[in-house]
């Protein structure tokens, strides 16, 4: 099973991510001569101004700082994998793919520990872009991602793919949902440094499971040269190869798809937490870690809707009312005014994650057991391209409609993802007319013979 390392790499990612904007945020403010800000309040309201009520400037200057380091490291990381996960997802497709879950986790242990010593030593925040870039060449988070999902695929038929794919997801719920809990109050409680130390042992105990425990899922291994832009090539030719027109079309439409649907669950995601600070929620802190678990508990939710919706319906179909929920809670959440109505949203959402599996699994069977590896890698690509629109895009949205409507990025994305439940259907429709004509056509020979 791969679903354990996935869990430990989702836990160290999901407690670093929280924990190195926060720990940015004390050590610049810190260094600027502003010490530390009042953090304990009830309320999560803030007016934005100071005792004598003018803006609170130097904090803005702070946040601008985080945000510039924050986008500095994420797009250095995200330039430095590209290249690393094309390199290596087609790579394990030849040689197998515990050497590239075990390089990757190899990877974020060493980040880790470079943070480490930056907070230990007290050294400047710009080493922690070299952890990440350093981590990007081994190819990072995304690259674990990529090949769990190809060992999902390697060891599962068709029929069976779509749920396994779904478990998988389930275990980034899981964990996202515990990191996020656990990390908040374990940095209240001790600091920095020892949370990031369990960053540290889980990235670590992610690549021994790979060495000691994981069984290779590639068949028919054989060696490849890993410097070779056979690797790149083989990414491109998944979308361009002139053989099989209708399913490399198919893999195109089911990739923006994908892009659409990740990419607004990424961007509404980021802003959950300013929506509830602000009024009128003004939700405190022991709410937003409800809001926070009720959010990830649509991994499971989702998991399990998908089970029961699979006996009755396809996949396809469960994909659309997976679209439907996802639409329905960011209405609601978009028009959100009370706590009762907030954890509606949430709850409406509770069907909102079983898209992205079917796509996923859609994906998969489109190219054959030997492109497992360069599809997932280019997957894996399209969700950081993702991450990095996603951040753009809604948190630009945000601050501009604040004076016309707080709910609007979620209202937003709830449009857009029209397009993806319109791509899933039109290539459903479309697959059954083709059978319905080559059944035709087989009955009409079999009447003329």
């Amino acid at each position: 099973a791969v679903e354990p390392l996935l869990f430990l790499a989702t836990v160290a990612l999901g407690l670093q991510g929280p924990l190195a904007t926060q720990y940015l945020w004390d050590r610049l403010g810190a260094d600027l001569g502003y010490g530390g800000r009042n953090g304990t309040g009830t309320s999560g309201c803030a007016n934005g101004t100071g005792a004598n009520g003018s803006t609170d400037a130097p904090w803005q200057e702070v946040e601008a700082l985080v945000s510039h380091w924050n986008l500095c490291i994420n797009l250095g990381g995200f330039f430095v994998g590209l290249f690393s996960v094309t390199l290596f997802g087609p790579w394990s497709d030849s040689v197998g793919r515990r050497p590239v879950l075990i390089l990757p986790a190899v990877g974020m242990a060493l980040q880790a520990a470079i943070y480490l010593l930056v907070m230990y030593l007290r050294l400047h925040v710009g080493y922690f872009l070299l952890g990440r870039l350093l981590s990007g060449l081994t190819g990072d988070y995304n690259l674990i991602l990529a090949s769990c999902f190809a060992y999902a695929a390697d060891t599962s038929d068709t029929r069976s793919r779509t749920f396994r794919v779904a478990v998988l997801e389930a275990c980034l719920g899981i964990a996202g949902m515990l990191a996020s809990i656990g990390g908040g109050q374990w940095r209240k409680a001790q600091g920095y440094i020892n949370p990031f130390w369990l960053v540290f042992a889980a990235s670590l105990a992610a690549a021994l499971y790979a060495v000691f425990c994981l069984q290779e899922s590639v068949k028919q291994r054989k060696p490849a040269k890993l410097f070779t832009l056979s690797h790149y090539t083989a990414v491109y030719r998944l979308y361009t190869t002139p053989e099989c027109r209708s399913s490399r079309r198919k893999l195109a439409l089911y990739s923006v798809a994908f892009f659409v649907i990740v990419t607004v669950h990424f961007g509404t995601r980021d802003l959950y937490v300013l929506y509830e600070l602000g009024s009128p929620l003004c939700w405190a802190s022991d709410l937003i870690g409800y809001g926070s678990a009720a959010s990830y508990l649509a991994y499971l939710s989702s998991l399990a809707g998908l089970r029961v919706l699979q006996l009755c319906l396809e996949d396809t179909w469960v994909a659309e009312i997976g679209l439907i929920s996802n639409i329905s809670g960011l209405v609601v959440i978009s028009v959100a005014a009370t706590t009762p109505l907030m954890f509606t949203g949430y709850g409406v959402l509770f069907l909102s994650m079983a898209a992205t599996p079917v796509v996923r699994a859609k994906l998969s069977k489109l190219v054959n057991e030997a492109e497992q590896g360069a599809l997932f890698a280019s997957v894996a690509c399209v969700e950081g391209l993702c991450s990095l629109v996603a951040a753009g895009v809604f948190n630009s949205l945000y601050p501009a409609s604040l004076h016309f409507m707080r709910g609007f990025p979620f209202l937003f994305g709830a449009l857009i993802l029209l397009i993806p439940a319109a791509i899933i259907g039109l290539i459903e429709v479309w697959d059954s007319n083709l059978e319905y004509r080559h059944f035709s056509r087989s009955s009409l020979s079999l009447a003329n013979s």
